[in-house]
């Protein structure tokens, strides 16, 4: 993190140097999509705070911990595939998942079908790419995000 930060610093002083005005312009840019992301983050990450708080830890541990098997896989990958959270969003879910009990190779599924398998947006994709070019995009990716998970459970267990 210190990293991140000394880089931000270093690069917007450079930027100041080669142009102060467009570097204000960026940073309330910058700062005005901040401010407007900043409800939507907190609204979801309470709710999923909620969600954690009052699912009973054994409950999530047995769907979707290290003996969920098949069923955790497939849990996982369709939340994942009808689940509309940008990755910003997700990651840390993930994170908070990890810490409830849940399996790395089930959070491998959820954030890949997450981020790769749209179905809630296979209408607006089917309309600029055709029904069957849509599916079969988003077939692979489901099987993908499957093989991504198994890889992780065998990378982890090693």
């Amino acid at each position: 993190m210190k990293l991140l930060i000394f880089i931000t610093i270093t690069c917007l002083i450079i930027s100041f140097i080669f142009n102060r005005q467009k570097t204000w312009i960026g940073i309330r840019k910058g700062l005005k999509m901040f401010l407007n992301l900043a409800p939507t983050i907190l609204m979801v990450l309470a709710a999923v705070s909620i969600l954690l708080y009052f699912l009973p830890n054994e409950l999530i541990v047995k769907h979707l911990g290290e003996n969920a098997g098949t069923a955790g896989y497939a849990i996982a990958a369709l939340v994942g595939s009808f689940a509309l959270i940008p990755g910003f969003i997700a990651y840390p879910l993930a994170g908070a998942l990890v810490k409830s009990g849940v399996g790395y190779p089930v959070i491998a599924v959820f954030i890949t079908t997450l981020m790769m398998v749209g179905i809630l947006t296979l209408p607006i994709e089917i309309k600029f790419f055709g029904l069957k070019t849509s599916l079969l995009r988003n077939m692979l990716f489901l099987m993908a995000s499957l093989i991504i998970g198994i890889i992780t459970g065998i990378i982890y267990h090693l």
